[in-house]
This record gives C-alpha cells, structure tokens and sequence, in this order.
C-alpha cells in the first residue's frame, strides 16, 4: 500500500538525513566516512521506504540484542545472520572477482577454528566422526597452470549427524584438518561424504527464517580454505551433484562450478591406498586453481 507523503513530511525526513551526514564532516579517515554516509543514506532510506513503524523498531532492536546474547566463542549469529540475507555471500563476490580459470569462492561460515590438526597426505580428517567416509583428490595450480607445491588445504566439514565438532564440544577436534601439497602441487585425504544439514535455528535467525517460510537447511558440503605465497586465498566448499537441498542453501553458497561428483563405491570395493572399509565409501576430485594475489 503506497502512502501519500506531503511535502512538508518529505522536508523534515530529508533534513535529518542530511543532518546525520552532515556530521561525519569531521571524519579524517575517508574510507570510514565513505562507507558511514553510504550506510546512513541506505538505512535512512530503507526507513522511509518502508515507514518502519516504532513497534517494528522496537521488535528490530530486540532481535539484534538478542543475537549478541546468544554469540559467544562457538555460535556466532551475526554471522548466521549475513549468511542468511545474501549479505555474506555479496561481499564474497565482490571481493573475489573472477580471473581467468581460478577457482571460485563462497561463503565462509561460522565454525571455522585457526588450530586444526595436521595431517599428512592420504590422512583421515574425521577423526572418528560418524559419516560414510569419502576419498578426496586433486591439485593445487596457478593461473598459468604451474602446479603450487607446498599450499596449505584447511579442510572441515559436518558430520552425518550435522554436527561441527565444536557444537559438540568446543574442545573438540574432528572432521577438520590441514595438510600440505606435494611437489607436483597433488593433495588426498580421507574425509565424509557430505550430508544436508541445518544452521543452528534455536536463535533470532532461525526464528525469522520460519517467520519468512524459509529452511534453515545447508546444502552438503565440504569446506576448503587454500593459502599459498603469491595467491589470493581461496575459501570455498564443493557440493555433492545432485544434492537434495542444492540451489535452496539457505546461505546461498552454492555455485555452479562448485558442484561435484561425489562416487559412491559399493562395500567390498577396493581403497586407493588399501584402507579396509566396511560399507559404502565415495570418492571425489577437486582441481583447485588459485588466482594471483592483489587481482
């Protein structure tokens, strides 16, 4: 329903606006002051375009005091947050422009830790999380091609239950892992097969994702964080082909190039490096191509 604003309504709106700019004059740094009178300009027109009413103010504050309340070490809900509203994923495009055949980036997520274990190649990364295990192979190259030697691979995921280790107990280290490329830039580890599974909905994010009519559901993946001198750093997942949840992620990650296949072996099937499984495992390759820093 379109309100009728007069103009003298329209004058006194704009005034404050201008106002509110107006006194970031001062500002020495510009790219502070850049970024403070863009946001100003924003939230003041979403305000009005809206007509955001004082109880919907009220209930705005309240949501965000109460996302701080539940953040802590483990949960951020900020993060969820811009997860959830594009926010994050925006900004990952924006900051991760394509270049040549370099392989795309996607969201980061909440429950990345810096102190992951090192494992060596052809190492397992669950550490005993419950999940069917999954064979992962590839490369680390540059741009032109050259094989990386030396790049480090972070890699984490959920378990089948839908669990990180830390919401388990934040201690905890499991289905996380770094490792090292070899000379030829080759990598391979144990991990999961990815599963589908919730973000944490217990909070103000999952009680406006019901309230909109929307999942709290990821799609299966599996993270990647790859360093190497001289390139941009690399965050990304890879997604199972033909995923249930796929192109409804509710953090809006997945990608076309991102979307792998994930074979499943039959059980009795023989590993590449002679691991005894029993049951099904899968097996997936990811060649990574990481663009050069500062583009």
């Amino acid at each position: 329903m379109t309100t009728e604003i007069s103009p003298q309504q329209q004058e006194v709106e704009e005034k404050l606006v201008e106002t509110v700019v107006a006194s970031f004059d001062a500002c020495e740094d510009p790219r502070l002051k850049e970024v403070m009178v863009s946001l100003t300009r924003h939230l003041h027109a979403f305000i009005r375009d809206v007509r955001l009413t004082e109880d919907e103010w009220s209930a705005a504050i309240r949501f965000l005091t109460e996302a701080g309340h539940i953040t802590d070490d483990v949960r951020q809900e900020f993060i969820l947050l811009s997860d959830t509203l594009g926010a994050s994923m925006q900004t990952i495009n924006i900051n991760n422009e394509a270049y040549a055949d370099a392989t795309e980036a996607t969201v980061f997520g909440p429950f990345f830790v810096e102190d992951s274990p090192a494992i060596e190649l052809g190492g397992d990364m669950a550490f005993g999380a419950p999940g069917e295990p999954c064979w992962v192979t590839g490369t680390v190259t540059g741009t032109d091609g050259k094989p990386l030697a030396g790049a480090r691979i972070e890699v984490w995921e959920a378990d089948e239950d839908g669990l990180y280790d830390v919401q388990r107990d934040a201690g905890s280290r499991a289905a996380r892992a770094h490792l090292f490329t070899d000379a030829e830039g080759g990598y391979r580890f144990w991990g999961l097969t990815p599963t589908p599974y919730p973000i944490p909905d217990d909070g103000p994010v999952g009680k406006m994702l019901t309230a909109v009519g929307r999942s709290p559901l990821r799609a299966s993946h599996l993270h990647f964080m790859v360093t190497h001198e001289g390139c941009r750093t690399l965050v990304t997942h890879i997604f199972p082909e033909g995923d249930p949840i796929g192109w409804e992620d509710t953090v809006f990650g997945v990608k076309e190039s991102l979307i792998k296949r994930f074979e499943q072996q039959p059980a009795g099937t023989p590993t590449p490096d002679g691991r005894v499984i029993e049951g099904t495992w899968s097996t997936v390759r990811f060649d990574i191509v990481l663009a050069p820093s500062g583009v």
